[in-house]
Parts: structure tokens; sequence; C-alpha cells
């Protein structure tokens, strides 16, 4: 019988998502043998990595059959075709066509072309693929859009992932409808650029109709995620459903990148530091329990000391809990590549300065909770997650899978403890 194909994922939680996408379809196509690397290409360092893994795997299974896929295929095919371990090089929208996998087989994939990948910013329609259950048996996620419209001077990604493209809101409906059928009580609402979401599809929803929908027309979903969103595009609708849903968790990650506004500017984001700080206060009066994870790029070219000092001091004034740090890295084609660069040791060196102090807020959360009582959903045994998308540790074991309620005994700097 022959071997099925094995799946590398690099990068982000939507790549993780088309990875099980494309399982799927090497399956249905009778793919056997190869290795798939499903590469990121958000930072310089995603590309190196993505390299490095496909030599180890070309070392590790000599002659193996590689392919390589994903951000940095799509945004970068000579790269990867000038490796002489790679077999195919296939594009981000290929990537999910059953035509692209029936030409893998072992008895096609000598007559097809080396390199496929096409124009990504031509693709107009919508993500077809659907997972019902990718994640754990706790939680299932959904991708509900995919690209982004906007053109940051420091992001190499819509240039891999196209253009904004809505799912329409009956398709994620039911597909929900069918995960919380298979015992789901969580659904994380994924995209590239999820607050885009809409614009593409007849009567140009809102994100915030999506959430209210769904939150209507499911009622048996115990929780709604929604993952990282650009607050400035936060609309009236997904701002009373954050504020007064109480299915709707209360953590919201946010795209804020830095503190400054003249870097904001040379970012060509859509919002200034006070933007940021009104929205987050705003939020948390109309929802105290409200917990914020945010993005934040350190040594963005031109910043000083006082410029970097800003995003610092961001992160109190906005009261963030989670900081997701970015050590800026030139990607080729941006304009920031082309600005004057921060001297590599002084933005590792602010990257580092920013981790601390997330490590600081994250244990001011922790310490906060102790104490207090959460309905924590299980991921394993003894491991869960708070409403806020807190680590919970138990000291017996729990049903997975399943909302349980515990009263927070300590912490550790990393979990509470329950």
């Amino acid at each position: 019988m022959s071997a099925p194909p094995v799946f590398t994922t690099l990068g982000c939680r939507l790549n993780a998502y088309e990875t099980e996408a494309m399982k799927d379809l090497a399956r249905e196509a009778g793919v056997s043998g190869a290795h798939v690397v499903n590469t990121c290409a958000v930072t310089a360092e995603a590309v190196r990595k993505a390299r490095q893994e496909i030599r180890r795997i070309a070392r590790e299974t000599p002659g193996a059959t590689i392919i390589v896929t994903g951000c940095a295929a799509q945004t970068e095919p000579e790269t990867f075709a000038a490796m002489p371990e790679v077999t195919r090089v296939i594009g981000n929208h290929e990537k999910m066509l059953p035509g692209t996998w029936a030409a893998l087989t072992p008895d096609l994939i000598g007559r097809t072309e080396r390199v496929q990948v096409d124009d990504i910013l031509s693709v107009r329609e919508t993500a077809g693929h659907l997972i019902d259950g990718f994640g754990s048996r706790a939680r299932a996620y959904v991708q509900v859009q995919n690209g982004c419209d906007h053109r940051c001077t420091f992001c190499i990604i819509p240039y891999g992932r196209g253009n904004s493209r809505s799912v329409p809101a009956g398709v994620v409906v039911e597909q929900i409808k069918r995960l919380v059928g298979a015992g789901y009580h969580e659904v994380v609402l994924t995209g590239v650029d999820l607050t885009s979401w809409g614009p593409d599809l007849p009567g140009q929803p809102a994100l915030g109709d999506l959430v209210q929908k769904i939150l209507r027309l499911v009622p048996d979903l115990a929780r709604l995620r929604i993952s990282s969103i650009d607050s400035i595009e936060a609309d009236p609708a997904l701002i009373d459903a954050i504020a007064g849903e109480p299915r709707l968790m209360p953590h919201l990650h946010l795209s804020l990148q830095a503190g400054d506004d003249m870097i904001l500017k040379r970012m060509k984001r859509r919002h200034l530091r006070d933007d940021a700080i009104r929205f987050c206060h705003a939020m948390r009066a109309a929802r105290p329990d409200l917990v914020y994870g945010a993005d934040i790029i350190a040594g963005f070219p031109t910043e000083t000391e006082a410029m970097f000092e800003n995003s610092l001091a961001l992160a109190r004034e906005c009261g963030l809990t989670w900081l997701h740090v970015f050590p800026y890295s030139p990607r080729q084609g941006t304009p920031a590549a082309r600005m004057p660069q921060v001297p590599v040791a002084e933005v590792r060196a602010r990257a580092a300065r920013l981790r601390d102090l997330g490590a600081v807020l994250a244990a001011e959360h922790l310490a906060a909770q102790v104490g207090r009582d959460h309905r924590v959903l299980m991921e394993s045994p003894r491991m869960g997650r708070t409403e806020q998308f807190t680590e919970v540790r138990f000291a017996a074991d729990q049903p997975v899978g399943q909302i349980v309620a515990a009263r927070i005994q300590g912490q550790d700097g990393r979990q509470l403890r329950a």
C-alpha cells in the first residue's frame, strides 16, 4: 500500500487550516509518497526556516518528492525552484484546486510544470474548502476570509494571499452548525484580515453582521471567538457584539504594530496611537472582563529610541495582556525595505525589551485571576483555557472538550492552577 503524503506546516493558523484541506485533496486525488511543505513568508526568517526544512527532508529521505507551497512559494517561487531538492513549487491559489493534486499522482507528476504559481492578485473567488473539526477536540477553526486589500509598507502577505475575499455568511453558518452538531463547544473565526470580511459580498455586510448572525442562528454554540482584528475597522455591529454578547469570548487580538504616530504613518497603518487607546478603553468600559493581545513590531525602519518608547508605553495605555512581538525583518519588494534600517542588534534588543514587558503584563493578569471563578474549556485532560484564553492547569483529569467550572488556586507566571 502506498504511503500517504507527509505535510509540514510553517506559519499561521490559516496555513494549518489549509494544510488540512490539502490533505483531503491529496487523498482524494491518490497522491502518495510525497512530502509537502506549506511555507510562511511573513519574515525573512520564515523563508529561511522553509529552506532549512526542505533540506532536512531531503537529507533524511533521499530521493523524496518534495512539493513546496504556501506564501513563500507564492512570493518567491524562484527561490524554491532554484533548490535541487524541490520537485514542485505550487502557489497559494493552485494548492486549493483538485486538478493540481490530480496532476501530482506518481503516474502524472513527471508531465506537469515544475513551477505552478500564477498571479494571486487576480483571484476573485472565495475559498471553497471547508474543514469540519480542524483544531482540537475542544475548539474548531473556521476560515471566513482570505487575502488583504491594504498595503502596509512592511507586509508581503497581500502578495502571497491576494486581495480580500469573503466566504458567504450562509456557508459559514452551515459549517458552524455541523461543528456544533459534532460536539464542538467553541469556534474561532479566522482570516488574513478578518475585519475586511463582507464588502465583496451582496449587500456589503460587515464582520459584526456575520458574528451576530452566527450567534442568532446557532443558539447551541457555547463560545465564539474572533482571531486578530484591526481595531480601526471594527464596525458598529461588531462593537455591539463585543460589548453585549456573552457567548462572544472576551479576548481580542489587535493588529496594532506600533505605538508611535510617525512610525504608524510610515507603516501606512490606518490608525494612530490615540485611536488604539480610545478603542481599548471604550471596549473595556463596555465589557470589563475583556483581555487584549496585540502584534507589535520592534525596530521598524527609522524608529528612534523615543519612538520605540512610545510602543512600550502603548502596552500600558491600552491595557494589553498578551504581546506578540516581531523583530522587524525587511521583505524584498516592500517599501519599508527601502527605508533607512535600524541596526539588527538594536532591533533584537528592542524586541527582547518588548517580550520582557509582555512577560510582566501576562504575569500581572495571571496574579489577578487567583481566587476567581472561570469556565474553562478543556483541551487536554489537565489543561484548558478560560474565556480570556488564559491557560489553566488542573491537578486532576477533566473531560476533554467540555467546559468546566473552576476556581483559580494559584499561578506560576505562565499558567493558572485550578
